[in-house]
């Protein structure tokens, strides 16, 4: 069986007497694609800037390549990386120099093959020219997902990663993802309100409603547990009648 690069246990938030997550916990597998799924709310943004020792958890353990986040950091966060249309690289620099930055940032060795790499293999290279800030909303988007590949990272962190792109922009984008993570054995926690994608990447898929996790299952298990041939039917009957796990 694969090792367990991401487990959570008892992973929980409160603000101000707000529980923002609420004992949250699971595993994720080298080479496995978990999708986390839930309305606004439901606790999918804390959770993730929690695995990112962005915000400390309340109460629970995060262990990443079995070591725990909190005593080892910068050393496991120098092996992860993450994406999302809220982060984007700064305004005034080139693809180019965005990258080269975030590169340097991560040690990396050959930086120059690997920062051209990326802007072949996301098509920008002809943008190299343009500031960030110059870039169309997909445009960046793509910038952004080649950034979280410049440090070939072992657990991968994608937030709505083709948010802003059209549908084959989108499907193209996805394969190159999907063909990365494979190449470097490594996993994805991805967050997405496409369904269509959730089903097309995922190995599993976790529910959450209300800062609490409903289903965690494979895309196929879902659909026969919940009676539905439709994963959006599945998302709308969790977000408005939540379930346990148990039922």
């Amino acid at each position: 069986m694969s090792a367990i690069l991401l487990r959570v246990r008892n992973l929980t938030k409160k603000y101000n007497g707000f529980t923002a997550v609420d004992g949250v916990s699971f595993e994720i597998r080298e080479g496995e694609i978990v999708s986390l799924l839930g309305p606004n709310g439901a606790g999918k943004t804390t959770t993730i800037q929690m695995l990112l020792a962005l915000v400390s958890p309340t109460s629970g353990d995060i262990e990443i390549f079995e070591k725990n986040l909190k005593g080892h950091r910068e050393e496991l966060l120098s092996r992860m990386n993450f994406t999302a249309p809220y982060s984007l690289l700064p305004y005034n620099l080139t693809p180019k120099e965005g990258l080269t930055v975030f590169a340097f940032l991560y040690g990396v060795r050959n930086y120059k093959q690997k920062v051209k790499f990326l802007l072949d293999e996301f098509g920008l290279s002809e943008l190299v020219s343009k500031k960030i800030g110059q870039l169309s909303s997909g445009e960046q988007m793509r910038l952004g997902v080649a950034k979280a590949f410049v440090n070939n990272p072992k657990l991968l962190l994608l937030d709505e990663p083709t948010a802003s792109l059209d549908p084959p922009t989108a499907r193209e984008l996805r394969a190159k993802i999907l063909k990365l993570i494979r190449e470097s054995s490594g996993a994805v926690l991805w967050t997405s309100h496409n369904m269509r994608e959730v089903e097309a990447v995922s190995d599993r898929i976790i529910f959450l409603s209300r800062g609490q996790i409903m289903a965690d299952d494979t895309p196929r298990n879902l659909k026969k547990r919940f009676g539905q041939e439709d994963l959006e039917e599945i998302f709308i009957t969790i977000a408005k009648e939540p379930v346990s796990e148990s039922s």
